[in-house]
């Protein structure tokens, strides 16, 4: 085709696809023609359509979509959105409907229950309700997402082994609970007896401790892995399908953890509305002492596993940089990424004793933390709660140019020990952000404030004892005086013991009392 019969070509295909949309979209012109007259198909049309790429929506109702992986802003998607799946109609989302006890069973709640019992069984049915949801999206996560995953080669084994963790282990011991709860179920639906099934069953739980402990390096090879193109495009399809209820892979493999933390409020919930001379009373209670126990301890593991994943993932530019605070801690109290005034993003640590200002950099195909700054003990740390405004961004033209947002939700830490000084400002991505970070920071400030002074105490007892080392000379002068009085007091003792055997002997009327009184 010649370059000047293009415009022309042009408008002639845009006349002829102005031609079909309007045969189509005149259905009474249409039974007027001769029926030999050529119609185009709809879906021609359709397809057609599909190709004009649709406006950006300025409606500032539509929330932003915000990436919670770890991919970097700069690294473009590596799978973008297909052009022809925007105007497909939404699938039908698998809804899950939400089922009540009186509802599901017909009984005549109005003679038979009191108002009180209703809502006991009622909490009684959304526990037995909760195990079976939880049951069925444990076997969709397996099913939906493992098992094809597997099969296709999209992951290795190992990779989903180390992202599903120990999840095919909990199927079975939720169904075990599901069972003992439909067998204590009468036949009218109603459940007379539920404390000593949840005794017996609840020190199951235990087994959480491996699954939610691995969740932290979990939840970071699936971002990873998120990067892959087929991963990204495999993980989208699913969300997309009505069985996913809109909800990602990350969710299902977070609903276990969430679950377990739910089982207090449940039972506590059931006892509220179980009378004080029920039997079932004494059990709840044991019931619910049994699962505070077990979700402390799984709590204070997965802190230590998230804890101790972060400090292997520390790169120290020198060795100097390296500090014992870091290697004792055992929780991380919180981290996030913030910003600096001249706007570097830094990926921050608030372990319990010190405070670790990092950059996110690629490691061997991982997520690391370059430490930015030297280590900062919380102990001796200053924290400042900056005002909208207050702080000036760095460079005159980023200063000249920024608008008010960018220069709120600052605060301050600082550090100065000899020759040695710290000060960043650090500012956060809103308001309750900032909150966050202040009230953690002034809680680890408090309980180092409180270990501190409990140290004092202690070395101030020990004082005593050193000062008895170094007056042991004196003490030991007077135990060597004090020895010899004894031993001369020993020595009169005898001899007034002997007086007092002539005594008795002499005068056999003497009483004890007596010859004491002469001693």
């Amino acid at each position: 085709m010649v370059a000047k019969d293009y415009p022309f070509y042009l408008s002639a295909k845009r006349a002829n696809c102005a031609l079909e949309v309007q045969t189509l979209t005149s259905p009474a012109k249409e039974t007027e023609e001769p029926s030999n007259k050529r119609v185009k198909p709809l879906s021609r049309v359709t397809s057609l359509a599909s190709l004009i790429p649709p406006l950006l929506s300025t409606d500032p109702a539509l929330p932003l979509q915000r990436s919670i992986s770890f991919r970097s802003e700069s690294r473009p998607d590596l799978l973008s959105p297909r052009p022809w799946s925007r105007n497909v109609p939404p699938a039908n989302t698998k809804r899950r409907d939400s089922k009540l006890w009186s509802e599901t069973f017909d009984v005549c709640v109005n003679h038979m229950l009191t108002s009180k019992e209703i809502k006991r069984q009622e909490a009684i049915f959304e526990l037995s309700q909760g195990e079976e949801d939880l049951i069925e999206d444990l076997k969709l996560a397996k099913k939906a997402y493992h098992d094809p995953m597997l099969k296709l080669s999209i992951m290795t084994e190992q990779e989903l082994n180390q992202i599903f963790g120990t999840l095919d282990s909990l199927i079975p011991l939720h169904e075990d609970l599901l069972r003992r709860l439909q067998e204590a179920r009468k036949p009218d639906g109603s459940t007379e007896h539920v404390g000593h099934i949840l005794v017996g069953w609840l020190p199951c739980l235990n087994s959480y401790d491996s699954y939610c402990s691995n969740q932290v390096a979990a939840k970071a090879l699936l971002d990873h892995k998120k990067q892959d193109h087929r991963v990204q495009d495999f993980l989208q399809r699913c969300l997309e399908s009505p069985f996913s209820r809109k909800l990602d892979l990350w969710n299902f493999l977070d609903i276990p953890r969430s679950r377990l933390v739910k089982y207090p409020l449940l039972l506590r919930e059931i006892l509220r509305h179980t009378p004080n001379d029920h039997p079932d009373q004494q059990h709840l209670e044991e019931a619910i002492n049994i699962i505070q126990g077990i979700v402390a301890e799984i709590n204070i593991k997965t802190g230590e596993s998230e804890c101790q994943y972060y400090k292997e993932r520390l790169i120290y530019l020198e060795e100097g940089q390296r500090d014992s605070l870091i290697d004792n801690s055992r929780a991380v109290c919180c981290h996030g990424e913030l910003k600096n005034n001249r706007g570097v993003k830094l990926h921050v640590f608030l372990f319990e004793e010190v405070l670790v200002i990092t950059r996110a950099v690629p490691h061997n195909e991982q997520l690391c933390f370059q430490l930015y700054r030297p280590p900062i003990p919380v102990r001796e740390l200053l924290l400042e709660d900056l005002q909208d405004g207050e702080v000036r961004l760095g460079g005159s033209i980023r200063g000249a140019f920024s608008n008010n947002e960018r220069i709120k939700n600052f605060f301050r830490v600082s550090f100065k020990n000899g020759s040695q000084s710290q000060t960043h400002c650090l500012q956060a991505n809103d308001s309750f952000n900032k909150q966050q970070w202040l009230n953690c920071i002034r809680q680890a400030k408090e309980k180092a404030a409180c270990a501190g002074r409990a140290g004092g105490l202690e070395a101030l007892s020990a004082l005593p004892a050193r000062g008895g080392r170094l007056a042991q000379g004196e003490a030991g002068l007077e135990q060597m005086e004090q020895s010899d009085c004894d031993s001369d007091c020993s020595m009169d003792t005898s001899e007034l013991g002997a007086d007092c055997e002539r005594m008795e002997q002499t005068n056999s009327c003497g009483s004890d009392k007596q010859v004491e009184t002469n001693v």
